[in-house]
């Protein structure tokens, strides 16, 4: 899946549960699977072994009880921008943080003008 320990670490960490739902609810066959990020690393995972409805590939999925808590834990490994926040109040969305991109990642990185050749 697109998301990675780099956006919800707690699971690698310690194993913190978060149940993980297609966005779309529908009937479906259940099946046991990883569910893991595109790190490459061994604690790139959000779930092992875990009971969830069979997935279809570019399916959106929910992975619940994130939170801020979640979010504040994240980094920039790998050089992956933080995603959006979401607030979800009845049936309204807020994008309360927009996603990062290129451009956060790099801000803070000037080179020093003496180093610049003429």
């Amino acid at each position: 899946m697109d998301a990675g320990m780099n956006d919800l670490v707690r699971p690698s960490y310690y194993g913190s549960y978060h149940h993980i739902l297609p966005v779309n609810e529908e009937k479906r066959e259940e099946i046991v699977a990883d569910v893991v990020g595109p790190i490459c690393e061994s604690s790139d995972f959000l779930a092992k072994g875990r009971r969830i409805p069979r997935l279809e590939p570019g399916e959106l999925i929910a992975v619940m009880s994130a939170g801020a808590y979640g979010f504040s834990m994240s980094t920039n490994y790998n050089s992956r921008p933080r995603v959006a926040e979401v607030l979800v109040r009845d049936d309204q969305i807020f994008v309360i943080r927009q996603r990062e991109d290129y451009e956060d990642l790099v801000r803070g990185e000037k080179i020093p003008d003496f180093l610049i050749q003429p």
